[in-house]
């Protein structure tokens, strides 16, 4: 078993499911859709319509963005 602790975006996702009472995966799937975005165009779109915090919204796009070769 490993005890490496998680870095990056990713160490974001325990207060955000907490905070916005959705697991992560719901807003990957929101962000399905916005694909055509640049990466700040998708952070200003979770904050403006879901009222996610910066640093939040940024965390959610850039590991979406990394895992779709965006």
């Amino acid at each position: 078993m490993s005890d490496e602790k998680v870095q990056g975006p990713a160490s974001y996702f325990p207060s955000i499911e907490k905070k916005y009472g959705r697991p992560v995966d719901h807003w990957f799937s929101l962000l399905e859709g916005k694909t055509e975005m640049k990466h700040m165009e998708m952070v200003a779109w979770l904050k403006t319509e879901h009222n996610i915090g910066h640093g939040h919204a940024n965390a959610l796009v850039a590991y979406f963005r990394s895992k779709h070769n965006l």
